[in-house]
């Protein structure tokens, strides 16, 4: 799928050097607040970013581009597409610019990949069995239920054989964890002294955080999204989730791949304000049936504007396109 193509794009740059993170960067900035003391997240904030999730292979100790090259590294997304903005998949072809909204830059500090720990920026190798699950949305690969991967699936025999993206289920890049890609990369933010909503524009869930330190819902209730306790460290928002359905996967890398199950995952999400127009989203991913150590990603958003009603359901004719096509060709 596009995504990887892409990725593939710019793997083949190569980066000199070995520049590493500037130490003390984080500089003091005082958040605005409520009424109630607690710093103000409130907002539509932006994720979009051409920085990639894991660094390139073969980069290990370069964790931060110099300008010229993150001008390099843009522009070979940019070149990335055909002339007429868009770019293939298979034998049918994909959004144009205007609609796959990837954005154009990467994160401010150009660094080479979302993910912060381990330092080489990869994920951490998988546990003894595990297996990294990639489907496509050019052919339909061998596999079981449930389809963890967010789009693509294993046929068209039925629903239950499409990604949960196709499925409207849960949204391919709004997680949780939320991961660029695509488009509708937004979320909105509401606060009150005891909840936080977090709304994604993308299948326009919305998760309701508890701050008041209720108890976890009890193990035997799992959820798509899971289930979210809050509170303050600080000036940040600590947000741990649990109890996740095993219909999902522990970790999706892009949308056509998926690695574990829900069931097993432990996910801590931080938000906090740096500057005005910057509120930095970490999660940490802990789940030793997976992986051999946990993970942590940065990923700063940026002030946005509207959010826009994403009504997947009410508007999902591929769905129904994928599986009547099918029955046409058995006819």
């Amino acid at each position: 799928m596009y995504v990887r193509r892409i990725v593939t794009v710019l793997a083949l740059l190569t980066f000199a050097g070995g520049a590493s993170l500037p130490a003390g960067a984080q500089t003091a900035y005082e958040p605005p607040r409520l009424p109630d003391g607690s710093p103000d997240l409130q907002g539509v904030w932006d994720f979009r970013t051409l920085t990639p999730l894991e660094r390139p292979e073969g980069q290990a100790d370069k964790a931060v581009l110099t300008a010229e090259e993150a001008a390099a590294y843009e522009a070979a997304f940019e070149a990335a597409f055909t002339p007429d903005g868009t770019l293939p998949i298979g034998d049918v072809g994909a959004y144009n610019n205007f609609w796959v909204d990837q954005g154009a830059r990467l994160t401010d500090d150009q660094r080479t990949s979302l993910i912060v720990d381990p330092s080489d920026g990869r994920l951490p190798a998988l546990q003894p069995g595990v297996e990294m699950h990639v489907l496509s949305l050019e052919e339909d690969l061998p596999g079981t239920r449930p389809v963890r991967v967010r789009a693509a699936g294993i046929g068209a025999d039925s629903y239950e054989d499409r990604g949960l993206g196709e499925r409207c289920l849960i949204g391919f890049n709004s997680g949780p964890p939320i991961s660029p890609g695509g488009y509708n990369q937004n979320i909105q933010i509401f606060q009150t002294a005891d909840h936080v909503v977090i709304l994604n524009e993308m299948v326009h869930d919305a998760r309701i955080v508890p701050l008041d330190g209720r108890e976890p819902l009890p193990a035997r209730i799992t959820q798509w999204m899971g289930d979210s306790r809050g509170r303050w460290e600080g000036d940040t928002l600590v947000v741990e989730s649990t109890n996740f359905t095993d219909k999902i996967a522990s970790f999706n890398p892009s949308i056509d791949r998926a690695v574990g199950t829900g069931a097993t995952l432990r996910l801590t999400e931080r938000f906090r304000r740096t500057a005005d127009d910057t509120l930095l989203y970490e999660y940490t991913v802990e789940d030793a049936a997976t992986f051999t150590q946990p993970f942590t990603a940065a990923l700063p958003m940026k002030r946005g504007d509207v959010l826009y009603e994403y009504a997947c359901h009410e508007g999902n004719y591929g769905l129904f396109n994928i599986l009547s096509g099918a029955r046409a060709a058995e006819q």
